[in-house]
């Protein structure tokens, strides 16, 4: 039985009987033919047990894969943010070790980043892998939407930084994010969750769980609505996320899972610093007249077959079908329809070489998708007279391999590598001014990987490790402007050096990486926030420290900290020189004191500090700036229910999200500006049976 393993409400046992005899033997006294000391007879003892999931793993052995990785690495508890408002990827990533992430509009579609990558992408994300139960939802391109993760629907997240992300078959300079979902092991029989509060917000779960036998499910479903802190951001979501399991013999687990995910988000775009000083919360004027908005629905069926066929090898077969449909009026309006196919093939291997443990994962993993892209006039929001027609098909194909090799007691090396092979091919089904746009383009490589661990005392590790990584652009750069840009492939080379401590009392989280790229993926935009297309950059740096850690001082006391060095910045470039790239703050903490003096209530007050971000790559124009201070109540109401109250920048600063990306804005005042949220109230309860 093993204890890293959830055992199930009423799946059937694998029972072992032992015999009153047996218990004799072992029990009986050493002069048992003395009458006074003739044991009793007793009766038999069952011992019931349950042999782990295959398809999943548990939290703790989440944590233990997590651990032996040769670099930095983060699990989430899906637990750890359930006690606040839970509307945007900042409340479920936000205390995550190296994890940029900020709401572009207080909404679902965060712009997300690891290390720099996509880092000009504040929408349409790319340079991550992002993963649902193991299984990629990036399109075949690599491109990412996240609004089709749900984060009440997670039972745990995990965060693969860089090359660390081999074991997913990542090599992009950003790594992984894996969103697992409960199953009807380890989740509650019914969750019921109800959250409102400011700009009209509101959101609510309902969930059920059940296992039984050799089967067990789990499905909920949420809703979120909200007006907005600015003009023209009314957004409305509704997600479902299901997962069904069978056990069909000792070896041999199935689960499947479906999504669905509708959603409609009006933009309202950005401000200039004029717009912005007067009001933060007005729309950019062109957003209101194009109605400006991103709505799609996604439809996702996936599943995987895991078999075990001894104790040290499992095998995982895993097969994903996903449509989208897009409705996207910008500067143009998007029609796009899109479908996914994707296959994963992954084994792991325990086994020791001259008395050392070893581990094998090597895996296989093609995804090729389609996509209808139209694109018209704006008029009003609604679809005017065409201007371009493609038919798009992309294909990522990786070979990955990854050696551990425990030297001794303390030492652990790592050896692995990722084969690539990408193809982008587009049709222009609607040749305009005898330019036919059609192009195909192939891009592949090889992405090795060296790394050592070292025990350095009781849950303590250093780790160092290089690394490649490479990028091939999606759809997003070679069609994302007014044209077709001929872009490369961006490439880098990573040196990660850090460490982690896990105590009973707290953890510390602490990597320094340098990152030297060639061809870095730039997306450009015009002075109205506006796709211009994206170039490759010469050279860049990506270099900087993640820290994140977490210390119970008493049974009511604990203090929870994230903080962000990046230092992104051109080498020798023709035009920018050393110059800083621009988009993201130079530094960022979140630091959190909580306080519970009884199981009813806590407090807790955190703040956010973002230093100054760059808005033009020529480092003439920034944004400053902010720290905006948040409080939050709450506490357990019984055995089964819990409650919060959550007060969102306390003092009501106006402070500045995230902004737009620009080559050269002359120190000229320019539509840039993405306000964060002002002062808000949020309350909620959650019942659980």
């Amino acid at each position: 039985m093993s204890t890293d393993f959830p055992a199930p409400r009423a799946a059937t046992p694998h029972c072992v009987a032992f015999a009153a005899s047996t218990l004799l033997l072992a029990c009986a006294p050493a002069h048992a033919s003395d009458p006074q000391t003739t044991p009793e007879q007793l009766d038999a003892v069952t011992v019931l047990g349950t042999r782990p999931i295959r398809t999943v793993d548990d939290l703790s052995n989440a944590r233990r894969k997590a651990n032996e990785r040769t670099g930095a690495t983060a699990v989430v508890d899906g637990e750890s943010y359930r006690d606040r408002r839970a509307g945007t990827l900042v409340d479920a990533l936000g205390f995550a070790p190296g994890v940029f992430v900020q709401p572009r509009f207080g909404a679902d579609e965060a712009r997300i980043s690891i290390r720099g990558s996509g880092l000009q992408r504040t929408f349409h994300g790319r340079g991550l892998v992002v993963l649902q139960d193991g299984t990629p939802i990036n399109l075949a391109d690599g491109a990412f939407d996240m609004q089709a993760i749900e984060p009440l629907a997670a039972r745990y997240i995990t965060v693969y930084r860089g090359a660390n992300a081999l074991e997913y078959g990542a090599a992009t300079l950003g790594g992984a994010i894996d969103f697992v979902s409960p199953t009807g092991y380890d989740a509650p029989s019914f969750t019921g969750r109800a959250e409102a509060g400011a700009f009209d917000f509101r959101r609510a779960q309902i969930a059920v769980a059940d296992a039984g036998g050799r089967g067990d499910g789990y499905a909920t479903v949420t809703g979120t609505s909200q007006d907005g802190y600015r003009d023209h951001a009314v957004q409305e979501t509704y997600r479902f996320f299901g997962n069904a399991g069978f056990r069909f013999d000792e070896a041999l687990d199935g689960r499947v899972y479906f999504t669905k995910v509708d959603t409609r988000s009006q933009l309202p775009g950005n401000l200039t610093f004029a717009e912005y000083e007067r009001d933060p919360t007005l729309a950019a004027p062109g957003n209101v007249t194009g109605d400006q908005r991103r709505d799609f629905v996604l439809e996702r069926l996936a599943g995987r077959l895991a078999w075990a066929p001894n104790a040290n090898d499992q095998v995982a077969l895993s097969l994903s079908v996903a449509d989208k449909r897009l409705h996207h009026p910008i500067f143009q309006v998007l029609e796009q329809a899109s479908r996914d196919v994707g296959v994963d093939l992954r084994w792991r291997h325990a086994s020791e070489w001259n008395g050392h443990a070893a581990t094998l994962i090597a895996g296989l993993r093609t995804t090729n998708g389609s996509i209808d892209d139209d694109r018209f006039v704006n008029v009003g929001g609604e679809s005017g007279a065409p201007t371009n027609a493609f038919d798009q098909h992309a294909r990522d194909s990786v070979a990955y391999v990854e050696q551990q090799l425990a030297l001794d007691a303390r030492w652990t090396l790592a050896v692995g590598a990722q084969g690539l092979h990408a193809v982008r091919r587009s049709a222009d089904r609607l040749v305009t001014g005898g330019r036919d746009e059609s192009f195909e383009k192939t891009y592949s490589g090889i992405s090795p990987k060296l790394g050592v661990r070292v025990a350095v005392g009781e849950g303590a590790q250093v780790f160092a490790n290089v690394s490649r990584s490479l990028e091939p652009p999606t759809f997003g750069e070679l069609t994302g402007g007014p044209g077709v840009t001929q872009v490369d492939m961006q490439e880098g080379t990573t040196l990660e050096i850090g460490t982690r401590v896990q105590r009973a009392d707290g953890w510390i989280d602490a990597a320094f990486y340098h990152a030297r790229i060639d061809g870095e993926l730039l997306a450009l935009n015009d002075a109205d926030g506006n796709p211009l297309g994206t170039t490759n950059a010469d050279r860049t740096v990506h270099q900087g420290v993640e820290l994140g850690a977490s210390r119970d001082w008493s049974p009511r006391w604990r203090t929870s900290l994230q903080y962000l060095f990046n230092d992104f910045r051109f080498d020798g470039d023709a035009v920018f020189g050393d110059n800083d790239l621009a988009g993201v703050p130079r530094q960022q903490v979140r630091a959190e004191l909580r306080w519970s003096p009884v199981a009813r209530l806590h407090v807790v007050p955190g703040v956010e500090w973002n230093d100054k971000t760059w808005i033009d790559h020529a480092n003439t124009l920034r944004a400053r700036g902010a720290t905006v201070w948040n409080l939050r109540v709450g506490g357990e109401v019984g055995a089964r229910w819990t409650w919060f109250a959550d007060l969102r920048n306390v003092f009501d600063k106006h402070w500045i999200a995230s902004t737009n990306v620009v080559a050269n804005a002359g120190g000229v005042d320019g539509r840039h500006l993405m306000p964060g949220d002002g002062r808000g109230v949020y309350a909620g309860f959650e019942l659980r049976l």
